[in-house]
């Protein structure tokens, strides 16, 4: 973020001091009603003191258990160029050949239905073919000697160009390595890369290419669904990326999104019997993808240190049942479509954390279909065109020290979503709400609610942080299973009237501002047959 960025923010945050205060004084203006004098002259005594708010109730909750040690991330020490080129394995020396695309298995997805082999056919003008690359490790120069150069050419002293797919085998290591200037796949040609085995990507760039242009092959809108280059990594593999720049990968046609570690589809995953796919990105640009990454059904991902940029879809989209990733330090920005970062459907157990997006179509980061027990912490997330941070669906994750500033929309948005826990977050300047929380019925809309389930629940616990000169309030919270707040600093309203509080918050906004600002009491909204639940 740029210094007026930071500037701006800091006499925002000091001027809302003096309006923190006068809220301070409207409450004590406040407690001379019935009410609040009442409430004020009592001990606090958590659930059996129920304030009732057209359904709900408003009572001081015991602080003890709201306290929650900073979240331990993982130890990145251990991701490091160096151990990257300790994995690469050179005492088998591998070679490379041309085999027909028909009947093998590493390409059945892409010459099957949709008359993809027709694309193909198309672009080399004759049966399809590959380099096929077998029983060991082998490099570009190694290629360059074993393949007919109408196939696969040095075209200048480091740089080369494969015209036709490169597969690399089960037993196989390919390393793009620091003595290749940049490794080309042509677009005219259709070149496309798959990775069956191992894969190194080190100190180097890997470019689609458009040889009748002389130049990558630069997505433009009106070429939407037109074939470009991609990289795809099966099940079973691994794939290492470290100090390299990958640029114009991918198009819409499955598993060819641009940079994926993709387990084998449902229809060939049986036979291959394989395990989850796996790979470290570290320390790398991707740029002018149609997604920056994605995987599906891979374990223990590293994204470290990595710049998306200018992306189309997505900048980082970890999808399906992945598990256990570390996406952190990255930047994700300028994305044409969609988010900066999303994870979506079942991508549990993982930390996203240290990154920064922004200047993204939609969100900065999303947290989207059922993917649970997730960290997300110190981020920034500024100047993207819907919400800073986007919760849909995915309940019981942990959100700590994130900072949120300047969106077009929400702060953060948590929808259909229970147990989020909000801890130290910074929401900031945003032109709608600091916190929104809200259910949503997506019944009758294009969801497949079988396969992408749904509660129409929410519930909050937003524990310290500030929420400041957000266009329409700090925090605003529909029909919620539960909302806990507790030291939230709530700074520098935008509205003439003061802080305005949405939803449940707002039906009785005095009593609520009275027990988390003057008392500095935990507050707790529950729906009135909750409450009466503890009290039996």
């Amino acid at each position: 973020m740029n210094a007026t960025s930071l500037t701006w923010i800091t006499g925002l945050l000091i001027g809302g001091l003096s309006i923190a205060s006068s809220v301070n004084a409207e409450t004590d203006a406040a407690a001379t009603t019935p009410e609040l004098a009442a409430l004020q002259l009592q001990e606090p005594t958590p659930i059996q003191e129920l304030r009732t708010t057209d359904n709900y109730t408003i009572v001081s909750a015991p602080t003890e258990p709201l306290h929650m040690d900073p979240p331990k991330l993982p130890d990145i020490s251990q991701f490091t160029a160096a151990a990257v080129q300790a994995k690469i394995d050179r005492k088998r020396t591998g070679r490379a050949g041309m085999e027909r695309m028909l009947q093998q298995d590493t390409l059945k997805e892409f010459t099957g239905g949709d008359e993809r082999l027709r694309e193909w056919v198309k672009r080399q003008r004759e049966m399809p073919q590959a380099i096929f690359i077998e029983g060991g490790y082998i490099t570009p120069r190694e290629i360059a000697k074993q393949v007919p150069s109408r196939y696969f050419e040095e075209t200048a002293p480091g740089v080369f160009i494969a015209r036709v797919p490169v597969i690399v085998g089960n037993d196989s290591t390919l390393h793009i390595d620091e003595k290749v200037k940049d490794f080309r796949l042509s677009q005219d040609r259709g070149s496309f890369l798959i990775n069956d085995g191992k894969l190194f990507i080190t100190d180097t760039k890997l470019t689609a290419w458009n040889e009748a242009k002389k130049a990558p092959a630069w997505w433009k809108k009106a070429d939407t669904g037109k074939f470009r280059p991609f990289l795809n990594s099966w099940g079973g593999t691994e794939t290492y990326v470290v100090n390299s720049t990958i640029t114009s990968l991918g198009y819409s046609g499955s598993k060819s999104y641009g940079f994926s570690i993709s387990q084998y589809s449902p229809s060939m995953a049986p036979k291959m019997k394989r395990g989850h796919p796996t790979g470290w990105l570290l320390n790398s640009t991707f740029d002018d993808m149609w997604y920056g990454f994605y995987c599906y059904e891979a374990d223990d991902v590293v994204l470290l240190g990595n710049t998306y940029k200018n992306n189309i879809v997505y900048g980082i989209d970890p999808h399906d049942r992945s598990k256990r990733l570390v996406i952190g330090h990255n930047t994700a920005h300028g994305t044409v479509q969609k988010h900066g970062i999303i994870i979506s459907r079942e991508v549990n157990d993982s930390w996203i954390f240290n990154n920064r997006s922004y200047d993204n179509k939609l969100s900065g980061i999303v947290i989207d279909r059922s993917s649970v027990n997730n960290v997300i912490a110190y981020n920034e997330s500024y100047q993207n065109y819907s919400d800073g941070i986007t919760v849909y669906e995915s309940g019981s994750n942990l959100f700590w020290g994130n900072q949120v500033m300047n969106n077009m929309r929400h702060g953060i948005r948590v929808r259909n979503s229970t147990d989020i826990k909000l801890y130290e977050n910074l929401s900031i300047g945003n032109q709608l709400t600091g916190v929104y929380g809200h259910i949503k019925d997506l019944t009758g809309t294009d969801r497949d609610i079988e396969l992408d389930p749904f509660d129409t629940q929410v519930s909050l616990l937003v524990v310290g942080g500030k929420l400041a000169g957000n266009g329409s309030g700090p925090i605003s919270v529909d029909s919620p299973l539960s909302l806990e707040m507790y030291k939230v600093e709530l700074l520098a309203p935008t509205k003439s009237t003061g802080i305005t509080m949405g939803g449940v918050l707002g039906l009785n906004q005095e009593l609520i501002l009275d027990m988390l600002i003057r008392k500095q009491q935990a507050v707790l909204i529950d729906p009135v047959e909750s409450q009466q639940e503890l009290l039996q």
